[in-house]
């Protein structure tokens, strides 16, 4: 059993708004933070966790963007050593250098194969929820976003493969895992910026 983490919420954001500028970047790990959150409560993980690792996974993308997607330089790479260095725990660290498919680390775990599932999807679903008339997942469904992923043209930066790689390796069917993660995001709307002001 591993020993506890001295790692708390707080100081992962202390870490997270330090080297995270861009307020979009930040609401998106806060909505990986909480769809992690929601994961480790049916993959038997630990929420405090596993929500660091959602909320840390993209710390050092503005700073570190690895255009070239080496698996050793800048993001995800260099954002662990620096975690590394500051004493956060390998697996979940592992699981980090995991949700990035360049960086050749397995996602061996149920924490990494969580983390790479929701990634991409969270992002994909506020996008959804920002073209509503209603800027809220509330009223977002499973459907409606099966539509927008066949939509190559709206929001391109999301990798369609990824999303649906994601919930094979989960072993979830894709409505489901896309059902799960809009279950996990409603509550924390307004923290993405989402929902009527």
């Amino acid at each position: 059993m591993p020993t506890p983490s001295t790692w708390t919420r707080d100081r992962a954001l202390a870490l997270m708004h330090e080297y995270t500028p861009s307020e979009a970047l930040r609401k998106h790990m806060y909505a990986v933070e909480a769809a992690m959150r929601a994961m480790a409560t049916v993959q038997g993980g630990d929420p405090d966790e596993w929500g660091l690792v959602g909320l840390l996974h993209d710390f050092d993308y503005e700073r570190f963007p690895n255009a070239a997607h080496s698996a050793t330089e800048e993001h995800p790479a260099e954002g662990v050593r620096i975690l590394t260095a500051q004493g956060f725990p390998e697996d979940l660290g592992r699981a980090i250098l995991g949700h990035a498919t360049y960086s050749g680390v397995p996602r061996d775990t149920p924490m990494a194969r969580a983390l790479f599932a929701v990634d991409e999807l969270c992002g994909f679903l506020v996008a959804c929820a920002l073209v509503r008339p209603s800027r809220s997942l509330a009223d977002l469904e499973v459907s409606s976003v099966k539509k927008k992923l066949k939509d190559k043209a709206f929001a391109r930066g999301v990798n369609r493969d990824e999303v649906l790689q994601g919930a094979t390796e989960l072993g979830v069917p894709l409505d489901q895992h896309i059902g799960f993660v809009l279950s996990a995001l409603r509550p924390v709307e307004r923290e993405l910026g989402l929902g009527s002001p």
